[in-house]
């Protein structure tokens, strides 16, 4: 069987970016078909590397480099390792953009401009470039030149400040999620700003920000601070529009209760044994539940505790009321659905004895669905092959390595 089209085979990306938000952009490029070259520093890499433990193991049982921090976000690239502080280095990196679409970089503010590398001197030799640079807090404003990671952007951008326990100290979540969601936002524009080079010939620069994309994850719980002036409260695993919305102990285990319109409550309720409750007007429409979830939710805890989980799931799965478990990961993994859906992808490691098994792309697409072709790079795998394809012959590689640039 041809394989299928991938969206992006003809794009190619140079990524300077480390860590977590920018290798996460590139990765999902990649996925879809991108061409990603990832530079890294001779002798150290990506940080994450060195994330750990776990660690892949060897055919010996023993670590290797290679984090599972580091796997989980750099599938589908080829590593090189380049020393972009000494000018043969950037001279390397001007002639590998030569062949780009995109750049991604993370560097603090102005870092690159040392090295001749940062948009405003490359932008009239590289005039169809995208440029994208992944900060903490912008290319612009008090807090530009402050380094930014995750945790902090989560604490400034409120989200901290809406999980956790009711009464509790404010609780970050439990992934990176604004370093992942600034690098999807980064992916967005990416395409956005290809669709716009493609049509006039232009690139542009791309400016995204931690901060920026945690402030834009609030979604709802932000306009209900700017619709009522008020801050939303810390409601635990409540929801702060619907109820019951939220998770609740049973006999042996939890489940999530996610009761979402009227009929779902009567249906609830007439399960639970309790149809009274769908006509009190406490209760009867969610109005009324949100402003009297007090009263509500303990009531509810009460019927819930009376069964086990399993017991709960078949019953409101028969009745039509929306419900799940609260799974460990190990769990997710043996989720019928998830294995259903293929959320697991394999691909062949130079260090490992069998496959490594990564999270595979949730994106599903007909025509030109994401592919994985290479497994997350060693430190500078690829670094011969692709000097190679820009001329280098043996001689000017093993040059460039016994100088240190490679």
């Amino acid at each position: 069987m041809t394989p299928a089209p991938n969206a992006l085979q003809a794009v190619r990306i140079l990524d300077l970016s480390r860590v977590l938000a920018g290798p996460a952009c590139t990765q999902l490029l990649g996925d879809l078909g991108a061409d990603v070259i990832k530079i890294e520093r001779p002798g150290a890499g990506d940080d994450t590397r060195q994330w750990g433990p776990p660690y892949l193991k060897d055919g010996q049982g023993q670590d290797t480099t290679e984090s599972a921090y580091y796997l989980s976000a750099n599938r589908n690239k080829r590593s090189v390792a380049v020393d972009i502080s000494k000018p043969e280095g950037q001279a390397l990196i001007r002639r590998l953009l030569e062949g780009c679409d995109i750049l991604v970089e993370n560097f603090k503010v102005g870092d690159l401009a040392r090295f001749g590398l940062d948009w405003a001197s490359l932008k009239q030799e590289f005039p169809r470039l995208i440029y994208c640079s992944v900060t903490g807090f912008g290319q612009d404003g008090p807090y530009a030149q402050r380094p930014g990671y995750d945790y902090l952007a989560q604490g400034m951008g409120g989200i901290m400040s809406l999980t956790g326990e009711i009464g509790g100290q404010p609780m970050k979540t439990a992934v990176a999620i604004s370093d992942l969601m600034a690098g999807m936002y980064a992916a967005v524009a990416i395409l956005a700003a290809l669709r716009h080079r493609d049509a006039t010939g232009q690139g542009q620069r791309i400016d995204i920000s931690l901060l920026d994309c945690q402030v834009a994850w609030l979604s709802y719980q932000a306009q209900h601070y700017l619709t009522s002036g008020a801050p939303p409260p810390r409601l635990g695993n409540g929801h702060p529009s619907i109820v019951p919305y939220e998770v609740f102990a049973a006999s042996d285990g939890h489940l999530i209760l996610a009761v979402g319109n009227e009929s779902q409550f009567v249906k609830f309720c007439a399960l639970a044994g309790r149809p009274e409750l769908a006509t009190d007007p406490r209760f009867a429409t969610n109005r009324a539940r949100v402003l009297n979830r007090e009263t509500l939710v303990p009531l509810i805890g009460d019927i819930l505790k009376q069964r086990r989980v399993s017991d709960w799931l078949e019953a409101l799965a028969e009745a039509g009321v929306p419900s799940g478990p609260v799974n460990r990961i190990d769990q997710v993994f043996e989720d019928a659905q998830v294995k259903h859906r293929q959320m697991v992808c394999s691909l062949d490691h130079p260090l490992a004895p069998a496959p490594v098994q990564l999270v595979a792309s949730p994106i599903k697409m007909e025509a030109t669905p994401p592919s994985y072709r290479h497994a997350p790079p060693t430190l500078g795998q690829h670094t011969k092959s692709v000097l190679r394809d820009l001329g280098l012959d043996e001689a000017d590689i093993s040059g460039l390595r016994t100088k240190g640039i490679i």
